[in-house]
């Protein structure tokens, strides 16, 4: 398999939440690049889901103790045969600064969105369906008619307090994506199960497939093992059905 799609299913609601603002920052940033005035309401509205995501959990303290797990585990490598020393300390000392920066920022991460007056009215509004028109939001408008650089200013300076939690979070998961390399297995009738070590800190499993594939896996997965289905999209009504073919796919299970 060359050209590759890779789907991720989290283990923990840590692995959960850092995966979906992984995906937020991803649009931000696409967004954030672009020139339209459109861009720029995407980019607002992909910086107030990252507000809220982040004031329902505790980023900043999940974010510190995953880190602090994951050097913990890391330090215990230092003796082991055939070690990239040079590498794994680089690698700590990443770890060190985040930890460091995340304890050097005080409250919670990205509060002054949550009291931007400006913001607050463009969320209210954004929660009705079409509630974001000229006539609901003059003052919006007029901002996104301001020319670009003055806008990309602004949406920077919005989401630099989130910067750390980006670093943190990309550090973090390339850490897990890389800790299993992917091994070849074969869904029966579209189907594959397989027992988990409980023993051991399963943070993902990454299923590969063909980009030409005309299923996708549908995971689902507990302590001691997870299931893995094979559907089929029938775009005419929506509805799936699980593929009766055997499917050849890659699959990590990472743990670190």
């Amino acid at each position: 398999m060359t050209a590759q799609n890779v789907f991720e299913h989290p283990l923990n609601e840590r692995m959960r939440a850092f995966l979906r603002l992984s995906g937020l920052f991803a649009r931000a940033q696409h967004f954030l690049a672009g020139a339209s005035e459109q861009d720029s309401q995407c980019a607002i509205l992909t910086l107030l889901e990252l507000s809220e995501l982040t004031g329902r959990v505790d980023i900043k303290r999940e974010l510190m103790k995953e880190l602090e797990r994951q050097s913990a585990n890391l330090t215990r490598l230092a003796e082991t045969p055939d070690v990239d020393t040079r590498k794994l300390t680089q690698v700590l000392d990443q770890q060190k600064a985040l930890i460091q920066r995340l304890h050097a920022q005080s409250g919670p991460i990205g509060a002054a969105i949550k009291t931007n007056e400006f913001l607050s009215a463009i969320q209210q509004r954004a929660r009705i369906p079409g509630g974001l028109c000229e006539f609901d939001l003059p003052m919006f408008h007029h901002w996104l008619r301001q020319p670009l650089e003055d806008r990309r200013d602004v949406l920077h300076a919005w989401l630099m307090p989130f910067a750390v939690v980006q670093e943190g979070i990309e550090l973090i998961l390339d850490l897990v994506r890389k800790s299993a390399a992917p091994s070849a297995a074969i869904a029966e009738g579209g189907f594959y199960q397989q027992a988990l070590d409980p023993s051991l800190p399963f943070q993902l499993i990454r299923v590969t497939l063909p980009d030409d594939a005309t299923c996708f896996p549908e995971v689902s997965a507990g302590k001691q093992r997870f299931t893995i289905r094979f559907l089929e999209l029938n775009l005419d009504d929506g509805r799936t059905s699980q593929s009766t073919e055997d499917i050849p796919f890659g699959l990590a299970c990472c743990a670190l």
